[in-house]
């Protein structure tokens, strides 16, 4: 409300839909002054999931998945009754996912940008570029893959930070899943399962996101050592 009373622009306007009444309002935020981050936050993206911090938070999961899963199988159903009545609840199932995808989403990027910014840390994400052509999952994993919103998440996650002032850098995802983020041994034996990392050279042993998201804060790091170190050249 703060937010729509200081910077509200414009006309708004008031919508009826699905039942609901909503406020469509243009704010224009001023950005806040980027910080000089101490560290960096990083995050992976995944399907069991959908986002897992490097301090070792896991975002959604498992009620997540069942609501998804539930839609999909109901989605499923009245795609094969294929009538009028049908159709018509198809297309009021797909605004409510994209509404529930969309409000996850938000809350994810609100909590993991408020911790980074809480600790004077930049935040890093997977460069999400190909990721389909990349992974190769079985089908419900693939189904997850191709109707989550990763780019959504991705960029409420960018112009929060930018409001915050938080630095967000992309690195490159390759091996963060197989590499040991205490000694950077790369395998894929070290990751015997979806959710356990146990490396083969030293023997440590994580959550794999949580793994992953450490690797993932680490060349987040090196990406912004090695821009600053550029832009200083220049």
């Amino acid at each position: 409300m703060k937010t729509l009373t200081e910077h509200r622009r414009g006309e708004s306007d008031l919508v009826h839909r699905g039942g609901n009444w909503y406020l469509y309002a243009t704010c224009e935020v001023p950005e806040a002054d980027p910080i000089e981050p101490e560290g960096f936050l990083g995050v992976d993206l995944g399907i069991a999931n959908i986002a897992t911090t490097s301090d070792g938070t896991v975002h959604a999961g498992k009620h997540l998945n069942q609501v998804r899963h539930r839609n999909r199988r109901l989605r499923q159903r009245l795609q094969t009754k294929g009538t009028k009545s049908a159709k018509r609840l198809l297309r009021k199932l797909s605004g409510r996912e994209a509404r529930f995808a969309a409000d996850t989403n938000h809350r994810i990027s609100k909590q993991i940008v408020t911790e980074a910014e809480r600790t004077s840390r930049g935040i890093a994400l997977e460069d999400l570029g190909g990721i389909r052509e990349r992974v190769r999952l079985r089908k419900p994993q693939r189904v997850t893959l191709h109707t989550w919103s990763f780019a959504q998440l991705g960029a409420y996650i960018a112009y929060k930070a930018l409001r915050a002032g938080v630095p967000v850098v992309c690195v490159d995802p390759r091996y963060t899943s197989q590499g040991c983020s205490a000694c950077g041994h790369i395998d894929k034996k070290n990751r015997p399962a979806q959710a356990i990392f146990c490396c083969m050279s030293c023997g440590f042993a994580e959550h794999a996101d949580v793994n992953a998201a450490r690797n993932i804060a680490a060349r987040g790091v090196a990406g912004w050592a090695v821009s600053h170190a550029a832009d200083d050249a220049a």
